[in-house]
């Protein structure tokens, strides 16, 4: 078991070792056993968090709202509309406040700039519910998904197809080269990740990144995509479709991967654009476990950083 937790922010997985990811991805697991048990696990309970977001979400506000709940806290959800945060107030000020009245912030917006700096100022711990950077609860997510079904981690060919620079490429890099496995990213040249994330994953790891999608799937024990416009690209959608029109999930893809490979979509899917429709329904139920399963990694984020 790593050192505590305790007061830890839940920024991004670089600043989390191996051991640690690993023992949040076990304990989520074992918090999913209570709960589809009904044995409550009212751990929180007197606590309070804040949910504050500046992009909508179905899974995000969910999943967070509900581990809350069930951890015996009470949880409030500022939608973009309910708060004075960067317009008549600043950053540093609103985690100031928010900091005096709840014991937590989970934040879900654009810059990781914001994230970080309610994290400076805040004196609870804030967790990073997406920012255009990073995603790191939905990579917890799906560890736990992999692990359900595989048994482990390490030594799995991991391939992302699509954008290779958006937020979730570069949480799946970092946490895939962090707990041991082999990572592809298949991309257009234009939309490789970030030079600093490959520098670090080709030194710490086993990674490669090519614009050639079946040579990245070859051998692979699962494969995940992820839209190709992300909240705030509406405006590119149509041009994103002809750019990333190569870097589909589909049929072809899946025949060069391992017998038995998994197929993840952390959501919401665009069939036929990212994922044709029948490998989607194909996948599903690994898909919607992956889903349900925000709501076990969060909990046990909020578990391991608010309590000793």
């Amino acid at each position: 078991m790593p050192r505590s937790l305790s007061g830890r922010h839940f920024l991004k997985l670089l600043d989390f070792t191996t051991d640690e990811i690993r023992y949040l991805v076990d304990l989520s697991k074992e918090l999913k056993k209570l709960k589809m048990a009904g044995v409550p696990h009212r751990w929180l309970e007197g606590k309070n968090i804040v949910l504050l977001f500046e992009k909508t979400s179905t899974r995000t506000r969910c999943s967070f709202e509900v581990a809350g709940m069930d951890l015996g806290m009470g949880v409030t959800y500022l939608d973009p509309g309910s708060s004075q945060m960067g317009k008549k107030e600043s950053i540093e000020d609103t985690a100031r406040v928010l900091g005096r009245m709840y014991d937590g912030i989970e934040y879900r917006g654009f810059a990781q700039s914001i994230c970080e700096e309610l994290a400076a100022n805040a004196g609870v711990p804030v967790w990073n519910g997406l920012t255009d950077d990073y995603h790191p609860t939905q990579i917890l997510a799906d560890f736990l998904t992999m692990k359900e079904q595989f048994g482990y981690l390490k030594g799995l060919n991991f391939v992302y197809l699509g954008d290779g620079r958006n937020n979730m490429a570069n949480s799946l890099i970092v946490g895939g080269i962090k707990t041991g496995m082999k990572v592809a990213i298949a991309c257009p040249k234009d939309y490789q990740p970030d030079a600093e994330i490959m520098k670090w994953a080709s030194e710490n790891g086993d990674f490669l990144c090519t614009d050639n999608i079946l040579e990245a799937a070859a051998g692979s024990d699962v494969l995940y995509t992820d839209v190709w416009a992300s909240m705030g690209q509406e405006g590119e959608a149509e041009e994103r479709k002809k750019i990333f029109k190569d870097y589909q999930i589909n049929d072809s893809v899946v025949a060069v991967s391992n017998e038995g490979v998994m197929v993840l979509h952390c959501l919401p899917a665009h069939r036929e654009e990212e994922i044709t429709a029948k490998v989607f329904e194909e996948h599903a139920n690994e898909i919607f476990d992956e889903a349900e399963n925000r709501l076990h990694a969060q909990k046990a984020v909020l578990v391991k950083c608010m309590v000793d």
